[in-house]
């Protein structure tokens, strides 16, 4: 291992665990900018879900008092998705990943680009239990089948003009659930062999800690800071997806 690998692998780390602690989403998108020059895809992908389910941790601790206050919020959400996980895995023989990776980007960079540019942000308020179910459905089915679990509910959550504890308290232990379960299958199919153990424990420390100063700078923000944070996420994450898309 060179000392320019390591570099590399304590740099995505660091971005991804900051990125993390910060917004609650965005690990991979963040930390495959420098594994993916290093690494094998399958294997960066397989250390990055690991990655955001530490730091994520992290997060989940942080808003566990608004989780437990809106328990069957999130259960609409992340039931459908366990669900929506496997048939993603499943669909991946018949569905061309790199394709619906571009849709998505290009729905983040709509989305995000307009309300980035827009004075007033979306104020969605009526109950929607079914659309929150099959948001959740949706968001389980593309973790796995392009490990992007988090997009469609962080679009449809920044909709609400919910305190920034409860939309991190729906969308943080929605996106740890469905990719621990994600590492799980990735582990049944051998992703985690020794080399991969080995980097895991060496990036882990790096994402912890950053993590922990994100965390530290989301405390700072007020509550229309944080959706307006989320929102402009949304459409640099496309824009970050799109490219490595298009270039890879």
């Amino acid at each position: 291992m060179t000392i320019e690998f390591t570099l590399y692998l304590l740099l995505g780390a660091a971005a991804g665990g900051f990125i993390n602690g910060l917004a609650g989403f965005g690990t991979a998108l963040f930390a495959l900018g420098f594994w993916l020059q290093i690494m094998p895809p399958v294997q960066a992908v397989s250390i990055a879900v690991v990655m955001s389910v530490f730091s994520g941790v992290q997060g989940v601790w942080l808003v566990r008092h608004s989780m437990m206050a809106q328990p069957r919020r999130l259960l609409r959400f992340l039931l459908p998705a366990l669900v929506g996980v496997p048939c993603g895995v499943a669909a991946l023989a018949v569905l061309d990943p790199t394709v619906l990776k571009l849709v998505i980007a290009a729905l983040l960079i709509i989305y995000g680009g307009f309300f980035t540019a827009r004075r007033n942000l979306p104020k969605f308020t009526r109950p929607t239990p079914v659309i929150d179910s099959t948001v959740g459905f949706a968001g389980g089915v593309l973790g796995g089948a392009a490990s992007l679990s988090g997009a469609l509910p962080t679009i449809w959550c920044s909709m609400r003009p919910w305190p920034k504890a409860e939309t991190r308290a729906t969308l943080q232990p929605y996106n740890v659930v469905v990719l621990g379960l994600t590492a799980f299958l990735f582990a049944l199919q051998g992703a985690y062999g020794w080399e991969t153990l080995k980097l895991i424990a060496i990036a882990l420390p790096s994402t912890m800690i950053a993590a922990q100063i994100g965390i530290f700078v989301f405390k700072k923000l007020t509550d229309d800071q944080f959706r307006r944070l989320i929102i402009a996420m949304m459409f640099l994450s496309g824009i970050v997806l799109l490219i490595r898309e298009t270039l890879g």
